[in-house]
């Protein structure tokens, strides 16, 4: 029933602009999608979000979203939430190298965040397409849980260019390899029980070797190529990003960290999305799939405690509506808890939690009180014409929300009547 304008005036918008989807289902026709054309109109980078890691819904609609921005709205690169180092072997796969099979073994001992359906998808696209679509890591090496994906090739970069440093690097790759782990959750804790003289060894030779690479940055071009020696020291700004996300992390863990601390992985991201857009083709537009608190244009904030400031808040400072966040959730069903659990190889497990009803003030409330099941809604549009200044300032992260003033952390809502919890996630 839909409430009345004393109790959710927003909802009433919502009711009257929102605009219904017809399928949640992968290999469905994707003309119900076409009002998402206009609702984007010129934006280089679309981020699509969703409140919870492995929701079966949300990489549906994800995958139906990527297929019709490719297809229909001339997207040609998928950048996702995964480690910058390894993304370009998974472009290579994307672009044909190798055989089917081989994605599995790119993926062991990675967080299964669904990219691994969009990755198949692009192939086999890719194969027919006279326009190949890209695909693009942006993250810091294993979401935080080892920065050996990224010391590794610049290992091997150095050994041609300037072997001199190679007793230095190899000394931070042994220590890197002692707290190594499968994600943030279990390298965190590893690296704060490392002596002092360790972790601030590490600090050191990769804040050098970084140092190094910018003063002598004519010499290594000419010894080697501009291309990889780009690609060499963003891989070792990740290694610098990750070394200070695991400080960060520590501090977290143990109830003294510093306001917005975490937000060194974020601008990392940020910025690698910011590199490769520099890198392809002009007129290149992307796809970005991330959680919503890392794509939301806001800093995110719990309990009225600053936390970080995320990717999307770098984005839209630097492409300002050229950026568009779409931001994905669900109002019943359930959601995916990750309890932390150090004996486990990310650090923790996946709980699926009964979603509560909505909270009041929020958007999902405002999804249930507009009587709306599958839609998607123009927030841009919202902004300009919906009753009252502020609309909903809370939207779910798995059980609990973040309170922000969701019409400016987000351009668009897309919501799923349910959501659950996929059945073929291996922890």
């Amino acid at each position: 029933m839909l409430a009345s304008p004393h109790h959710n005036p927003f909802a009433n918008w919502l009711h009257t602009h929102a605009v219904p989807l017809t399928h949640l289902d992968r290999d469905a026709p994707l003309d119900d999608l076409e009002p998402l054309r206009g609702i984007i109109g010129d934006a280089r980078v679309v981020a699509i979000g969703e409140s919870s890691h492995f929701i079966k819904e949300f990489a549906i609609m994800r995958e139906r979203i990527l297929r019709f921005l490719v297809e229909r709205c001339g997207f040609t690169v998928l950048a996702f939430e995964y480690g910058y180092s390894e993304g370009f072997p998974l472009d290579a796969w994307a672009q044909g190298e190798g055989t089917d099979d081989d994605l599995s073994a790119h993926l062991a001992n990675t967080i299964p965040v669904g990219i691994a359906e969009p990755l198949r998808w692009i192939r086999r696209r890719n194969r027919t397409s006279s326009t190949p679509v890209r695909f693009a890591g942006i993250d810091i090496p294993a979401a935080g849980g080892s920065l050996l994906p990224a010391l590794t090739p610049v290992a091997d970069y150095l050994r041609d260019i300037d072997p001199e440093t190679l007793p230095a690097l190899e000394t931070a790759m042994r220590i890197a390899q002692s707290f190594a782990g499968g994600s943030g959750a279990v390298a965190a804790p590893a690296w704060a029980r490392l002596a002092t003289a360790e972790q601030d060894s590490l600090t050191a030779i990769l804040t050098r070797l970084l140092t190094r690479f910018r003063s002598l940055a004519p010499l290594y071009i000419s010894r080697g190529d501009q291309q990889s020696y780009d690609i060499a020291v963003r891989r070792l700004e990740g290694a610098c990003h990750g070394d200070y996300t695991f400080r960060a992390m520590a501090d977290l863990f143990a109830g003294k960290g510093l306001t917005a601390d975490t937000s060194a992985r974020d601008v990392y991201m940020a910025e690698s999305v910011l590199w490769h857009l520099a890198r392809f083709e002009p007129g290149t537009r992307v796809v970005l799939a991330a959680h919503n608190a890392h794509i939301q244009k806001t800093p995110v904030s719990f309990n009225g405690h600053l936390t970080g400031l995320p990717m999307g808040q770098h984005l839209h400072r630097a492409l300002g509506d050229e950026y568009f966040a779409l931001g994905l959730t669900s109002t019943t069903g359930h959601t995916a808890e990750m309890p932390r659990d150090e004996k486990t190889p990310f650090g923790f497990t996946i709980a699926s939690t009964a979603l509560q009803p909505p909270e009041p003030g929020s958007i999902e409330a405002a999804f249930t009180d507009a009587g709306l099941g599958l839609g998607i809604a123009d927030l841009r549009q919202a902004r300009h014409e919906a009753p009252g200044s502020t609309g909903p300032d809370r939207i779910r992260i798995q059980s609990t929300y973040i309170h922000t003033p969701v019409l400016d952390a987000f351009d668009s809502i897309l919501n799923t009547p349910t959501s659950t919890v996929a059945d073929d996630i291996h922890i």
